[in-house]
């Protein structure tokens, strides 16, 4: 089985503060190859964002390699066992190696749903040559996925990784050097630059290996995004194709009640302005078929929440996100008509110049102070301050999964609408044909 093709997949060895899943499987790739096997791919899958018991991003990761499978098995469980966050109550490392791919339904649950560890280990039962799963072994769930993951969209990002010594002490990355690298390679780059915050968002704040991502279209524009960097030296770094900025875990709501922890894609009219609450956060309900749907806009997505707050009744949109707690957290939301709005309130007394208020039920109004009357009310049409098109969070408040419109098409309806590329503080007007 020296030659052999076969998957390697790994997850949950990563803390909340510490490690990092794909730095692990950048240690593994390259010490395979140095020991003379054939890395042909490199996936880096995220799954539910939703997932209480995830550390950060949800990512498990996978190899295509061509080599000795019990080889690579006992050098991934060497590698969890010297360097996973096994301390951690929350970290429970999988291993998967496999020469066939698992079906791809599994992923996708994954991806959009929940799974759990028995399902995990029955499909491996019957597919994996070697399968390991630490304490709990629930890391064998994200090692299945990404083995099994089938990507109809995806993206690439190169994660460059610190040397070890230097985990604890600030990154020394150059922040102008990172905004040039966006505007060079933008739109086949994106979400290394936060224009609304006026800085990066590629660079975690936690001490753990990354140094930082850059995410794009293709493996060529992110190693040019790269090539204007200047920071400390990397100690390894990989390019990773991955299903990042895909929408892969939006689920198109179509009928029936909506269910906790899926995202959603879900097409409805706004019910009532828009209101602040504690917080900054923006509320409305939006109906559909019936069903009233709260969406939330939470402060982290800043400027999109003035978007939100320009919503009428009315209007129809298409609001993406996550059902949590009987909300929709927005991630983004797509404005299919924006009507001028017309308000209604009393008349004004033309000899009092005070407002009027009703006479009751079908009567009217009434002027308290000398008693004239008047049948109409007075109308008040509001000039819209938001028009067709894509509305999106900021890149510092994008999770993972969700697609950017600076990659120019996306799903709304579910048939794919055009939009352009001309960035407009987070506006992507629909482009017809």
């Amino acid at each position: 089985m020296i030659n052999t093709r076969f998957f390697v997949g790994l997850d949950d060895t990563d803390a909340p503060d510490m490690m990092c899943t794909t730095w692990l499987g950048t240690l593994l790739a390259d010490l395979l190859e140095k020991s003379g096997m054939k890395v042909l791919s490199a996936r880096l899958v995220r799954l539910n964002p939703t997932i209480p018991y995830k550390t950060r991003g949800n990512a498990a990761i996978s190899l295509c390699i061509i080599g000795d499978p019990d080889h690579a098995f006992r050098l991934t469980c060497d590698l969890v066992e010297r360097f996973s966050a096994l301390s951690c109550d929350n970290t429970n490392p999988g291993i998967v190696v496999s020469i066939k791919k698992p079906p791809s339904a599994f992923y996708w649950k994954a991806v959009r749903s929940l799974c759990h560890i028995d399902e995990a280990k029955s499909l491996l039962a019957g597919c994996a040559i070697h399968f390991r799963g630490y304490k709990l072994g629930r890391g064998l769930i994200g090692a299945t996925a990404a083995v099994s993951s089938d990507f109809p969209d995806h993206t690439w990002e190169y994660l460059a990784y610190r040397q070890i010594n230097r985990l604890h002490v600030p990154r020394e990355v150059d922040a102008e050097s990172l905004r040039c690298s966006e505007e060079l390679t933008w739109p086949h780059t994106w979400d290394t630059w936060d224009y609304d915050l006026d800085g990066p968002v590629c660079i975690p704040h936690t001490p753990d290996p990354v140094l930082f991502g850059i995410r794009g279209d293709s493996p060529f524009m992110v190693a040019r995004a790269v090539s204007v960097i200047r920071s400390e030296q990397a100690d390894m770094a990989r390019i990773w194709m991955t299903n990042q900025g895909t929408d892969a875990h939006l689920v198109f709501c179509d009928h029936g009640m909506m269910q906790e922890g899926i995202s959603y894609l879900v097409r409805g009219i706004v019910k009532e302005i828009p209101v602040t609450g504690k917080g900054g956060h923006v509320l409305f309900h939006l109906t559909r078929a019936g069903l009233i749907i709260p969406c939330m806009a939470f402060e982290p997505t800043k400027k999109f929440r003035d978007i939100v707050r320009a919503l009428r009744p009315g209007d129809e949109i298409l609001a993406a996100g996550s059902y949590l707690k009987n909300t929709l957290n927005l991630e983004k939301i797509f404005v299919f008509s924006a009507e001028p709005f017309v308000s209604i309130r009393a008349p004004l007394c033309q000899t009092c110049q005070k407002r009027m208020t009703s006479a009751g039920s079908g009567k009217g109004y009434k002027c308290r102070r000398c008693s004239a009357r008047a049948t109409d009310p007075e109308e008040i049409k509001e000039a819209r301050t938001i028009s067709p098109g894509w509305y999106e969070v900021p890149s510092g408040a994008r999770r993972h999964l969700s697609r950017p419109c600076a990659r120019g098409y996306v799903n709304p309806d579910p048939s794919y609408l055009p939009v352009s590329r001309e960035r407009r503080s987070g506006h992507f007007t629909e482009k017809k044909n």
